[in-house]
């Protein structure tokens, strides 16, 4: 049994939570140059270079690439063979969510309870936390950050199997529709297909930390994907709404076996950023 330090943790997330927030990763910034490239609205080109200077300085200035740095999202694979020590992983987590939006300068945007008051909670805690056991004796942690412009955007259908694969790409293009300009396109769109109501969501937030260009190993999947992100792309949305061929920079789709009489779909839509940063303890 390997024994990891709650404090460990503690300072990982920290780092995590500052890096997901200063710098862009790199698939991101090599699929904006591409989309530059193929970019045939002249604003767009434009908003896509500024886009990519703003993750210039971000990075070199150490500072955030969005003034809103998100809600803190935490996905832990914990391998079945670690044991945690010195403190509660939880607390860890939110005491490293805690000092890294500290010391990161980075906004704190959560609130104590949603409806009733409304306190602003100082710190950005509670973090949302996924859990998942998998073998081994390692820790991996990935911060992902979430903003609510796009977030906001996101939606769920609990679609009849009948309705099939026309009912999916209706759902997905419809939703992108709606969202129009307001998750700061371009954007990444992730998709959750089965289980129940609550996997679906699961699955399309987790498919938005898969690297861009990474298809899904199913080929039947990854052709929805290549379809749906041509047909979005179609809309005229646009970079920042503005208009143009670059409304997402990729869509990413995620499955589970469902129930007979069900066929559960979530949008998750990212803005262009689709900020994470990850580590292995």
């Amino acid at each position: 049994m390997r024994k990891i330090s709650a404090k460990d943790i503690t300072s990982q997330v920290e780092k995590l939570c500052i890096d997901a927030n200063h710098n862009l990763n790199e698939d991101i910034k090599d699929a904006l140059k591409k989309a530059l490239g193929e970019e045939k609205s002249s604003l767009g080109k434009e908003i896509l270079e500024q886009i990519l200077e703003n993750a210039r300085i971000a990075h070199e200035e150490k500072m955030p690439m969005c003034q809103d740095t998100g809600m803190a999202v935490v996905f832990l694979e914990i391998g079945q063979d670690v044991s945690i020590v010195d403190g509660d992983l939880y607390e860890a987590i939110n005491q490293g969510v805690r000092q890294g939006y500290q010391k990161g300068y980075l906004r704190k945007s959560v609130v104590d309870d949603p409806f009733i008051h409304r306190i602003n909670t100082g710190d950005n805690t509670p973090a949302i936390m996924h859990t998942t056991i998998v073998p081994g004796e390692r820790l991996k942690i990935v911060i992902a950050p979430k903003g609510f412009g796009s977030e906001n955007m996101s939606t769920l259908k609990m679609l009849k199997p009948a309705d099939g694969v026309k009912g999916i790409k209706d759902f997905v293009i419809d939703t992108v529709k709606k969202a129009g300009p307001n998750p700061c396109p371009p954007i990444v769109v992730g998709v959750g297909i089965g289980g129940t109501m609550e996997k679906a969501a699961y699955l399309a937030k987790k498919s938005l930390i898969r690297s861009l260009g990474q298809h899904h190993e199913n080929d039947e999947v990854a052709g929805l994907e290549k379809e749906l992100l041509e047909e979005i792309n179609r809309l005229n949305i646009g970079p920042q709404g503005l208009g143009g061929n670059t409304t997402a920079l990729g869509v990413h789709i995620e499955t589970f076996p469902t129930h007979i009489a069900g066929m559960p779909v979530a949008v998750n839509i990212n803005c262009h950023a689709t900020r994470h940063a990850e580590a292995i303890l």
